[in-house]
């Protein structure tokens, strides 16, 4: 019973919507009403709140990061295999993007996917990171940069990651994050992409 345990509770913790807690706690809109429709730290940006789309920003990745350290700790502690921490990893990922707390309305994962590989390896996350960070800043497209980062993260964690479970982790996760861009995809073929920090009217 452990293993799905550790699998419900990192579902649970990647359902906390930090874009709709913090939006809620600053006085915003939800994000899922506005922008996008998304409910992440490019679309709480949308609002004019730095300080409320970084929050969001920090509050995803760290339930991504706490979710799989959490499954580290239960893996040494009772002798369980890589593949629990490999389960925890897509588990919140999904919590994140279909939560039980909010009707399963949910996000993209690019911060909660960060905060994964960071605690999976500080290398991978780092290097994904640092591409997301170079295309964010110089093409002011968060969702090219996103994907990009997708395309990358499986190929950093079989030079560095310790198993083929969590490997395959990694590609699910991209896999399923790319997918959650098809609409972005789209508007990046046919240049109808907003960039980073675009305000809308309705605040």
């Amino acid at each position: 019973m452990t293993p799905l345990i550790l699998i419900l509770v990192s579902y649970l913790i990647g359902s906390l919507s930090f874009a709709v807690i913090v939006s809620k706690a600053s006085g915003l809109a939800d994000p899922r009403s506005y922008g996008s429709g998304n409910p992440g730290a490019t679309n709480v940006l949308r609002s004019g709140n730095k300080k409320a789309a970084l929050l969001t920003l920090l509050g995803d990745a760290l339930k991504g990061w706490l979710a799989i350290v959490l499954a580290q700790v239960a893996a040494r502690s009772l002798g369980l295999g890589p593949e629990v921490i490999a389960l925890a990893a897509v588990a919140v990922t999904v919590g994140h993007m279909w939560p039980v707390f909010f009707g399963f309305k949910g996000g993209k994962g690019v911060a909660t996917a960060a905060g994964i590989l960071l605690a999976l390896d500080w290398r991978v996350g780092l290097l994904t990171l640092l591409l997301w960070l170079v295309v964010a800043k110089g093409m002011k497209i968060s969702s090219l940069a996103a994907l990009l980062a997708a395309l990358l993260a499986p190929v950093l964690a079989w030079v560095w990651l310790p198993s083929s479970a969590q490997i395959a982790a990694v590609f699910v996760i991209s896999v399923l994050l790319i997918w959650r861009h098809e609409r972005n995809i789209r508007d990046l073929l046919t240049g109808k992409e907003g960039q980073i920090g675009e305000q809308v009217d309705k605040q």
